[in-house]
């Protein structure tokens, strides 16, 4: 047998693969809700899309899982810095500046959506304008999935990774196969998925705007988290990263407040029809004389 797939025949490796399928479906579903967004501007080209989208991102992530393991300490290597003394200094990484861009790319994307949502006259014209031909969004898709990629492959590095000492020097070895195991596990399961959530969307167009607000929070995530990669100071105050932990809270409390006053306006709603058909019943009468 091969020594690449030795570590995948192993209770630890086999347990470290859970793992990561774990973490690449906790990861994997802000990156989905961007490919919803993103892909429905197509049209009817949406699901081609969606499939071509995440099968390209797969393989790219692949290959950058493999870039990030073999120069792993080159992403944090300082590129640049800058320092205007009391207003703003920062040191910025290769890893910090991809974490930004994509980050600040992702709020921008959101907004733009929000904003056209709040302005369209007619509801169901959303989508209608703003067309992206099926390359640029498939583009868009690819590049977008390689931003969410960064944090996901650090933190399965992380995860997938063993100890071995050889002539004394104790050195980490990350597991590879594992890890790319996991991604393309993920990226068939993105694959089959992907239509359902566009499809849920479509047809409950009241949590639209939910993802949106997501999408716009896992925006804020990554920028922080860049900053703080950056050691980023505003007037010297430190910019610290979000953690996972209040990034989930706030989305849970998003979705639990969106729920419930989603069945709070169809109760008025329902409380609204009945009292103008009980009016209407007891107008029929009158009008009869």
């Amino acid at each position: 047998m091969p020594e690449i797939f030795g570590d995948l025949f192993t209770t630890s490796g086999f347990f470290t693969l859970l793992m990561l399928l774990l973490l690449q479906a906790v990861l994997g579903f802000d990156n989905l809700l961007y490919i919803s967004i993103e892909s429905k501007r197509t049209g009817e080209n949406a699901p081609m899309v969606r499939r071509w989208g995440i099968g390209l991102a797969m393989v790219f992530r692949v290959i950058l899982l493999i870039i990030i393991v073999s120069l792993f300490g080159l992403l944090a290597e300082p590129l640049f810095a800058i320092a205007i003394p009391r207003v703003f200094d920062g040191e910025f990484t290769l890893q910090a500046l991809v974490t930004l861009a994509g980050g600040s790319f992702i709020i921008y994307t959101a907004i733009k959506e929000i904003t056209h949502l709040l302005t369209i006259d007619e509801v169901g014209a959303h989508g209608k304008t703003g067309k992206k031909s099926v390359t640029q969004a498939i583009l868009m898709i690819v590049a977008m999935n390689l931003v969410f990629s960064f944090d996901s492959i650090l933190s399965a590095m992380a995860i997938a990774n063993v100890k071995e000492t050889i002539d004394g020097v104790t050195e980490t070895r990350y597991q590879v196969t594992i890890m790319t195991i996991a991604i393309i596990a993920s990226g068939i399961v993105m694959m089959l998925m992907a239509d359902y959530v566009a499809e849920f969307l479509k047809r409950n167009r009241m949590y639209e705007v939910l993802g949106l607000f997501i999408l716009f929070l896992v925006g804020v995530l990554l920028v922080t988290e860049g900053a703080h990669l950056a050691h980023m100071h505003i007037f010297t105050f430190p910019i610290e990263a979000m953690s996972k932990s209040s990034f989930y809270l706030v989305v849970g409390v998003l979705v639990i407040t969106d729920v419930i006053s989603t069945n709070y306006q169809k109760r008025l709603w329902a409380q609204r029809e009945r009292e103008l058909s009980s009016r209407q019943a007891g107008e029929t009468p009158a009008d009869t004389h």
